[in-house]
Parts: C-alpha cells; structure tokens; sequence
C-alpha cells in the first residue's frame, strides 16, 4: 500500500482514514471558535522560540505575519475550514504553512497538540469568565437597584410557600444578591485556576528544546506555568469546576425564575411583567406567558447534564491525554453559551418589573403575618414564649373562624386570650410596624434594606 501522506501525523500510517472515521473523529466543527486563542497561543509559542534560539527572528515574524493574516480571513469570514484537517489547531496550521512555506512547519516545534488544546482552552474560558462575571455584575446592579426603590414595599414572606411573616419586596430581592454574589465569588475563584498554564507539557512528558515556560506564561497573561506534564495536559478540572458554578448560578436563577412565575399568576398578581419578556397563547386571547423565566427555569437542568457528562467523561481516564477529552468541548461551549444567553435575559429583565404593591400589601394582611409579632409582645410583656405560642394559636383560631386578620379585631376581642394585651399592641400588629421592627444587620426593615443595598453597591463598584 502506498503510504498515506496528507495528514501531518501521516509518516506512521499506510492507507488514507476511512471517510466516516475521519468525519467521525474530527472536531473542527465545534473547536473552530476556539481560533482566536489558538492563534494567541501560537504567537506567544513562536516568540518565545525565538527568545531562546529555536527560531530565528525572521522565521518569527513571518509565523506571527502568517497568523494575524489567517486571524482577518477567519474573522472575514473568508477561511476555509476542513475537515480533513481534523481540528482548528491543524487548519491554521496547515494554512500557515501555505502562506509562508516551510518555516509554518516549524511553529509546532516543542508543544503537542495536548498542551495546545489544553492552553487554548483556558485562554477561551478566562475570557468567557470575564464576559460572564460583567454580565452577572449587570444583573446585580439592577437587582440591587430595584430593591432600593422597593425598600418600603411590604409583601409576605413565606416559608413552605405558605405566608409566614411580612417582609419587604426589597428584603427579598437583595436575598436574590445574596445569591448572585456568592457566584460571582466562585466564578472569580475558578478563574485562578483556569489560569494556570499548560503550553510546554508537550504530549505528556514535556519537551528537550530549551524553552522558557515562565516567559510564554507571561506573555499570555497566565499567574503561571503547570507544574507537572502529565496532569497538564490531561487535567479538565478546569472544566468541570465552571460547570459546577454555571449549575450552582442557573439553580439560583430558577429558583428566581420559579418565584417571577407565581408572581405574575393571577393567584398572586404581584408583578407585572414587560410584554417583550412574554409570550402569548396561539389559542387562549387572554394569555400572557412569562416565557423568559419558564426558559431560564428549564435551562438549568440542560446545563446540570452538561456537568454529569464531563464527569463521567473523565471518571476512568488514565493518565495521561485520552481521545475521550475531545468530548469536553462541547458540554463546555453550550454551558457557556447557555449561562451568558440566561444572565442577559435577567439583566435585562430585572429592572423592568413592575410591582403590584397593593396586591403585595393585601396578600401580607391575610394569612396571620404578625402573628409571631403578638407572641413576641407577649413575651416582652413577661410570658413564657411557649405560653405565648399557646395563646396567639388560639386568637389565630379565632382569627380563621371570624374570618379577620389579628390587627382586625378589638382589643377587647385579643385580651379573652391574654389579659397582658394593651392597647399598644396594635403598634406590632401593623404590617410596617412590623417589618420596621426588624431594624437590624440582615433584617427586612426599610432602613437596613436601604443600608443593605449601599453596602452590595460598594462591592460592586470595587470590582
């Protein structure tokens, strides 16, 4: 048989790939996007070759010419992508070479595919995470904003979806916040080790070309260069870790969703939401649907999947790089895609709802709010807490039966159940005397919730 030559791996082989193999291994249809970082990597590579000798500077400046001509035709639109060619590190690689003759060949001197995937990777996530935590700071700022201009806006709070005790609409998105920030937080905490760099690992035992790792490190923003060649060029905890905290943000944001769908219900009727975030029935004339939370809400679970699959993907590799690993990139991608397409709809969401605070005040004053506010008067009045969740059950009772809210009846009514209950007991019984009287770090009165709110702002703007 004749020997099989097309291929830059092709010296070892005797025949041609078979065409569904080469289709089926090839992954330049998904790494393509990857192009901007592998040529960013590649001009770093050959820089730092020519530092120390293994090119000369002319061989260097026509490899960096080469790669920022194939950058403008792939940005134009004007590359020619293969599949023959197997993935985007070879297409730009084999097009370099067209360009400018033998010296494109040279490029690969001292790296493997297995360092340059793995770098071109990282580069393509930190990037990702910096677009992605600008997103998310776009979303907090106007879930903080709104939550000032909300901050005396009373509804019920609810444990058990069943109303619990007033708070403010305010109180409640800043816990979104709360939420939000331990993301960002996490998302800055991955990109410490997504910047590790793992160029110079070579295929797994690293290179014998005298190369400065910490140079091409610098060169491409990395803290600094991985510290051993087998786990550089195998390791996707990288991946992983992000896919973990994309699952953590996107089940945060459900559960925000979750709450924006009742909230819009005709049940609760205590938003309104714009109609460029809904859609309608194409048979009932009356529906208004809140699309863009259900999708969020349904999205969360596709990018659980993703988190699954690139665990099971790596479970049983051997060290070190496995073909298996081509399976990371698109799990990765959608996830990434996925995460940026739901933090937009939200920042962009959020600041135009509209609350309908009468709905929220009226639904606070049913379902006995303050009912831990009486038996918390009780107690400063002197009785024993469990006595006085005996004696606010039973006017609860009695509430039910008649039919009113505890600040609804008369003092003559509440005192056949405690004779310590005086006419002041109608300053707890108040909706805003209650939210107010939470004035503490972390509680639901107005005040703390404008204070609150400062502090979140501050955190932002440090950023």
């Amino acid at each position: 048989m004749s020997q099989q030559t097309d291929k830059p791996w092709g010296g070892r082989f005797s025949e041609a790939t078979d065409a569904f193999v080469e289709r089926f291994t090839a992954s330049v249809t998904f790494d393509q996007r990857l192009y901007h970082h592998d040529i960013q990597g590649s001009i770093a590579h050959a820089t730092m070759l020519a530092r120390v000798g293994v090119l000369t500077e002319d061989e260097r400046d026509a490899i960096i010419q080469g790669l920022n001509e194939i950058h403008g035709e792939i940005e134009r639109g004007e590359f020619d992508w293969s599949v023959s060619l197997e993935d985007v590190h070879m297409n730009i690689e084999a097009r370099l070479t067209a360009k400018i003759g033998i010296t494109g060949k040279k490029l690969h001197t001292g790296r493997s595919r297995n360092d340059q995937v793995a770098t071109d990777v990282r580069l393509y996530l930190r990037d990702e995470i910096d677009t992605l935590s600008e997103e998310l700071s776009r979303l907090q700022r106007g879930t903080i904003e709104l939550a000032e201009r909300e901050a005396d806006t009373i509804m019920p709070g609810f444990t058990h979806l069943q109303t619990a005790q007033p708070v403010t609409f305010g109180h409640h998105l800043l816990a979104w916040n709360e939420m939000l920030q331990r993301d960002y937080e996490r998302l800055q905490d991955c990109r410490k080790r997504v910047n590790i760099m793992p160029l110079g690992a070579a295929a797994l035992a690293g290179t014998t070309y005298p190369i400065d790792r910490a140079y091409t490190a610098e060169l491409l923003g990395f803290d600094r260069p991985s510290t051993n060649s087998l786990d550089s060029v195998s390791d996707r905890d990288f991946a992983i870790e992000f896919c973990s905290l994309a699952s953590l943000i996107l089940m945060h944001m459900s559960r925000m969703s979750e709450e924006l769908v009742l909230w819009t219900s005709a049940q609760f009727d205590f938003i309104h939401l714009p109609d460029r975030f809904c859609t309608g029935s194409s048979i009932m004339p009356q529906k208004k649907n809140p699309d863009v939370p259900e999708l969020v809400r349904g999205k969360s679970g596709r990018v659980y999947g993703h988190l699954i699959s690139l665990l099971t993907l790596m479970k049983s590799q051997p060290l070190a790089y496995n073909k298996d690993n081509q399976e990371d990139k698109e799990p990765l991608f959608d996830t990434i895609d996925t995460l940026k397409g739901c933090l937009k709809a939200f920042a962009d969401m959020i600041p135009a709802i509209e609350p309908k605070r009468e709905q929220m005040f009226e639904a606070a004053r049913r379902g006995f709010s303050t009912a831990t506010d009486l038996a918390d008067y009780l107690v400063r009045s002197g009785v024993p807490f469990r006595d006085a969740h005996e004696v606010v059950g039973k006017a609860v009772g009695f509430g039910v039966e008649q039919g009113r809210d505890l600040s609804e009846m008369t003092l003559a009514e509440l005192q056949q159940f405690s004779d310590v209950i005086a006419a002041d007991v109608f300053d707890v019984l108040t909706l805003e005397g209650s939210v107010a009287a939470r004035d503490h770090i972390g509680g639901t009165a107005p005040a703390q919730v404008r204070a609150a709110a400062q502090t979140a702002k501050a955190l932002i703007a440090a950023r």
